[in-house]
């Protein structure tokens, strides 16, 4: 199963236009080093098509288009491919990156101090809100596993993306052939090294360079000074609010 999720993993960061953390390893650093080919999907944020379904559905709750707002932001739907740990096409009809206009504002703002600090970078999102139907699928995965502290439960009400709440993020270089900052793991990697409670360890470790956890820095510091709060177990993922908050006053997204 593990080398399953990192060819996985490798096929997503291929078809976003990325590269491979140096870190990662076993079947993923094979493909990459001999550079064979692999077949991917790409489905790029579409703002100019009419919403489907359940873009309609999250639009009449008041959730708002991203790629609307703010086109400077590079957006990759990675459950919108096959590509990522499911290994399927999850958004069977969502392929806009919709969230609460409050998270928006955030995201935006973080935007704006990351190319003040570095004018050729810019934040990537992979995933925003997320349907309680996908979160399911996501759980039936991992329960039972030991990766399971990395999906919310949606017997416990499941996690901010199902809210509108969350954004999973990172930063990218279009002018690098590299395009993705190294991070030290790549993203939805269900391992230590994507733990933000054990940077300090993983660094003593080696499992993680220095480089890598300064790239680490750089988005916590624009995500955090605009208002996220960070989750403990990935380093990609950024919530609005306490998972309390969100129950007691935002609707679900069934």
């Amino acid at each position: 199963m593990k080398k399953l999720w990192i060819v996985l993993l490798t096929l997503l960061l291929a078809s976003c236009g990325g590269n491979p953390s140096p870190k990662s390893t076993g079947v993923a650093d094979t493909l990459f080093a001999e550079g064979l080919p692999v077949a991917v999907t790409v489905i790029p944020a579409e703002t100019s098509r009419p919403d489907t379904p359940t873009e309609a559905r999250l639009r009449a709750m008041g959730l708002v288009d991203i790629a609307e707002l703010d086109p400077s932001i590079d957006i990759c739907m990675v459950y919108a491919t096959p590509d990522n740990f499911m290994g399927r096409v999850l958004y069977d009809d969502l392929h806009k990156a919709f969230m609460l206009p409050a998270t928006a504002e955030k995201l935006m703002a973080a935007q704006r101090m990351l190319r003040k600090l570095h004018p050729e970078y810019s934040i990537r999102l992979y995933d925003a809100a997320r349907p309680m139907s996908v979160q399911q699928q996501m759980w039936n995965l991992v329960k039972g596993t030991d990766k399971r502290d990395f999906v919310s439960n949606p017997a416990r009400g499941g996690g901010l993306h199902n809210y509108g709440a969350a954004v999973d993020v990172t930063i990218i270089d279009p002018a690098t052939k590299l395009l993705i900052l190294d991070m030290g793991s790549p993203y939805d990697y269900f391992g230590d090294e994507a733990r933000v409670s054990l940077e300090a360890q993983l660094l003593r470790q080696g499992r993680i360079t220095q480089v890598q956890l300064d790239n680490r820095l750089l988005l916590r510091k624009v995500m955090t000074e605009s208002g996220f709060r960070v989750l403990p177990a990935e380093w990609w993922h950024f919530n609005l609010l306490t998972r309390e908050e969100a129950r007691r006053t935002l609707p679900l997204i069934e």
